[in-house]
């Protein structure tokens, strides 16, 4: 069973930074693209990064590009995602999820990802 688990939330300023975590307990996790999503309060997911299986390749919501940055690191089983510039527009709980395989890329859509984390969240004051 693959299991997601997410950290480094937490309550900040507004244009502070923050560095999310998200641990995978996968053998297999190098083959999967991954990504974050977050939901704030009354709204539906919403699509934040994704990162291809090697780490090559990333896309992201226009909404945080150029101020957050999605990377992996395949031998440790670990996604992250670097979060700089924060607006009180970023607060939500923010997730990690597993692509699903042969998904497209890049893929941005709720569905296409088929394991999630439990969430981690982030609040940042104005």
């Amino acid at each position: 069973q693959v299991q997601l688990v997410e950290s480094g939330g937490g309550l900040v300023q507004a244009g502070d930074s923050l560095r999310l975590s998200c641990a995978v307990s996968a053998r297999t996790f190098s083959s999967y693209d991954m990504g974050w999503f977050r939901q704030a309060p009354g709204k539906e997911y919403e699509f934040v990064a994704t990162i291809n299986w090697a780490g090559g390749a990333t896309y992201y919501a226009d909404s945080v590009k150029g101020r957050f940055t999605i990377s992996r690191d395949n031998a440790k089983n670990m996604l992250y995602l670097q979060m700089n510039s924060l607006t009180p527009e970023d607060t939500a709980v923010y997730y990690c999820a597993r692509g699903r395989q042969a998904s497209s890329w890049p893929q941005a859509k709720y569905n296409g990802y088929d394991y999630w984390g439990q969430g981690t969240q982030v609040t940042v004051s104005s």
